[in-house]
């Protein structure tokens, strides 16, 4: 059989396209890295026009590996980083601004004008989404407002906002000659737009937000052909016909198909969803409510989701900013040449802490030190920070909704790493394994492709294909486990109210 899937993963540091076979296999990959742009502490961005290059090249490389052509490709998926926003004028095919990343907090002067004396839960009940910086709009909202004739261009028609996902679409389909403008129901449910159970956008709250509404893509389901790939492009005439935001692609790619079920992506950040079925499930606990998918005409299903903004990309600030690793996976090795944390516990809050804190004031911070202390105890610290914050995630997921976790799919490039993945079983009580095929986020987006146009026959076909690589089975005695827990909440409350009101 001749005929692939392609995926193309539009992630916080790099972008692919991988290539699957009928069974879920990877035939071949394609990645490029873009810069990571800081104009300011606390600000984060990215250039949309490098990345639409680096998509087109990393689709040539995918392409050019297996030896294929458009030809050979029945559906391409997109996924993409969830809440990083781009702002751009339909008639140049312009960006009016970089990208802003989910990352970026930038938008806290917005995010507390908004909530005015309703508080961060004031559209909570109609989006599923406390007012943080995190999510799309609010970044939107700034372009608007800082960007010099963003506000009139917008308010004439002229200027389109979208998630990653819609600015890869409209591009490959064509760009300011015709491009499809549309996202689907999981990155729509990103922005503190869309109204979770109308899967549509919510006027008052545009209005509210002064985001005129020729702005905003169509909403679609997250398995439908939206276009065909341009001519003139790699993938001409090709059906566009799946898209997920990372998360709710992982959770997909995993086969968490039923009640209950939850995955764990281990990445820049770490994002744990669990299916919660066709009902919405109000957060009480610092969780968010969000769409898991929706394919086709079904109903959608809903997930909880607990996020944390920083694991991954802590292992990276101690290899660039520190040195104390020359590649990411030694860390692993310099952990290893310790048995505990000697009493350190770093707490990565450096743009503040998300689920389920979401304390935009905290900052990060390394404590407990003494002068026994040295590089591989501050290496486990660093992983072991991944494990802690994963954990509250979890209690915060079982007090929502009433389900006991019998075990925890993970993925993500962190689950390479022995050291934590065995940590994290402890820490949780629950056995945690990891799937043959780690790139999740990825296959899930080409699952949603080819499920749209037959290429697969439907979830089974992805409960079929799915397979246990290894399983890590927890050993660790519960009074340790109640005392390392203690110890972390306790340095969890050293990085509050660190901003002050009068820092930008």
């Amino acid at each position: 059989m001749n005929d692939f899937v392609l995926a193309i993963d539009q992630g916080t540091t790099s972008s692919r396209a991988i290539v699957f076979d009928a069974k879920g296999t990877i035939v071949s990959t394609g990645q490029k890295e873009h810069e990571q742009v800081f104009p300011k502490a606390g600000w984060v961005e990215h250039d949309p026009h490098e990345i639409w290059t680096n998509v087109r090249e990393v689709v040539g490389q995918a392409l050019t590996k297996a030896d294929l052509t458009h030809e050979n490709i029945k559906a391409v998926g997109i996924t993409n980083q969830r809440e990083t926003a781009v702002v751009w004028d339909k008639t140049t095919g312009k960006a009016v601004y970089n990208a802003i990343v989910w990352q970026d907090t930038r938008t806290q002067k917005i995010i507390d004008r908004l909530a005015g004396d309703e508080g961060a839960d004031k559209y909570k009940d109609t989006v599923g989404l406390p007012l943080a910086t995190y999510f799309a709009g609010p970044k939107v909202v700034w372009v608007l407002e800082n960007v010099d004739g963003a506000r009139e261009k917008a308010e004439a028609g002229d200027l389109l906002m979208g998630t990653i996902d819609t600015w890869v679409l409209w591009n490959m389909t064509g760009g300011k000659d015709g491009g499809v403008h549309v996202t689907d129901v999981t990155n729509a449910s990103r922005t503190m737009l869309m109204d979770l159970d109308t899967l549509q956008w919510d006027e008052s709250i545009a209005k509210d937000m002064g985001i005129p509404l020729s702005m905003l893509p169509e909403i679609r389901s997250s398995a439908e052909v939206y276009g065909e790939g341009r001519r003139g492009g790699l993938l001409p005439g090709v059906p566009i016909a799946g898209i997920l935001g990372d998360q709710q692609a992982a959770t997909f790619g995993q086969a968490c198909f039923e009640v209950g079920m939850a995955k764990n992506t281990y990445g820049t950040g770490n994002f744990m969803l669990m299916n919660t079925g066709t009902e919405k499930v109000p957060s009480k606990n610092g969780l968010l409510t969000t769409v898991a998918y929706k394919i086709g005409d079904a109903a959608p299903v809903y997930a909880l989701e607990g996020s944390i903004a920083v694991t991954g990309s802590l292992v990276q600030w101690l290899r660039d900013n520190l040195g104390l690793i020359k590649d990411a996976p030694d860390i692993e090795k310099l952990a290893a040449t310790v048995e505990d944390n000697g009493g350190a516990y770093f707490v990565p809050a450096f743009s503040g802490l998300f689920a389920p804190h979401w304390r935009s004031d905290a900052r990060g911070a390394l404590v407990g030190l003494t002068r026994y202390v040295k590089a591989g105890h501050i290496a486990r610290a660093v992983l072991e920070a991944t494990a802690f914050q994963t954990a509250e995630v979890l209690d915060a997921m079982k007090a929502d909704s009433g389900v006991e976790l019998s075990e925890l799919k993970v993925d993500g490039g962190m689950v390479a790493n022995e050291v934590l993945m065995q940590f994290q079983a402890d820490l949780l009580d629950v056995d945690v394994v990891r799937p043959q095929v780690a790139e999740t986020t990825a296959l899930g987006a080409a699952y949603a492709a080819g499920i749209a146009v037959g290429y697969w026959s439907g979830e089974q076909d992805v409960i079929d294909n799915w397979a246990e690589d290894k399983r890590w089975t927890p050993s660790m005695d519960a009074d340790e486990r109640g005392r390392l827990m203690r110890n972390w909440k306790k340095a969890v409350t050293k990085t509050l109210d660190w901003v002050d009101d009068d820092v930008d």
